[in-house]
């Protein structure tokens, strides 16, 4: 079936069965399965810092005094939405739950945003690897189902292969800060068959610590990129 045919059937169904948001229950707005009160109430990051993208009051210019110091290895953030509720929950019933439907909406909150700032991702798209074991156990990788609908939107391609998680780790999550960087070192490998291109985009859910996305920078930097973004629908923290 074409492009254009799908898109008739995704409308039809549309009106058949109408999207229900997934946060109150209420009706959809746009077709989306969230509603115009849930949408509006989304929490903002209204200025980030340029490098990190980590929430940076207004007054303190464009990149916080973290990266003054130290520059991360990759080149620029977009992260529209802070980790908090209800977006912490989207992306946890998404991840931990099997809620896939959450991709498309993840995917679209995120090309909203782009938009509205006048941004568009690099031609290449890379979502973060989960380790096989850890792809078994889920089932699926919420990087690459939200990278798919980005790719298709943009225009542009997306390598689920390029990048490989070659040690299985423990969680983050269950991770103090200054212990993510070193649970993370020789985790990754960019695949022998990879044709990468000068820049590239990190695909994931949320950016915490910034640690991973750190480490993949690295490795996508020995490969030969010369420019890494990371596009993220969340980020953790605040800048300083």
């Amino acid at each position: 079936m074409s492009m254009r045919g799908i898109g008739l059937l995704r409308k039809g169904l549309d009106v058949i069965y109408p999207p229900v948001c997934v946060l109150c229950g209420a009706p959809g707005s746009a077709g989306r399965a969230l509603c115009a009160a849930c949408a509006g109430g989304l929490p903002q990051v209204e200025h980030a810092c340029a490098c990190c993208g980590r929430p940076l009051a207004p007054i303190a210019g464009t990149v916080c005094g973290r990266c003054l110091r130290r520059p991360p290895p990759y080149d620029a953030v977009f992260a529209p939405l802070r980790y908090a509720e209800p977006v912490d929950r989207l992306i946890a019933e998404f991840k931990f739950r099997g809620r896939l439907a959450h991709a498309t909406l993840c995917a679209a909150l995120l090309i909203d945003a782009a938009e509205r700032a006048g941004r568009r991702p690099p031609a290449l798209l890379l979502p973060v690897p989960l380790h096989r074991a850890r792809l078994r156990e889920r089932g699926y990788n919420q990087a690459l189902e939200m990278a798919r609908p980005l790719a298709r939107h943009w225009g542009v391609r997306v390598d689920a292969f390029a990048l490989r998680r070659v040690r299985a780790t423990r969680a983050q999550m269950q991770l103090p800060a200054r212990q993510r960087l070193r649970n993370l070192r020789g985790a990754f490998a960019v695949s022998s068959r990879a044709r990468l291109p000068a820049a590239v985009a990190i695909v994931d859910d949320v950016m915490t610590t910034g640690a991973t996305a750190a480490e993949l920078a690295r490795v996508l930097r020995r490969a030969g990129v010369k420019r890494v973004e990371i596009w993220a629908l969340a980020r953790a923290g605040e800048a300083r």
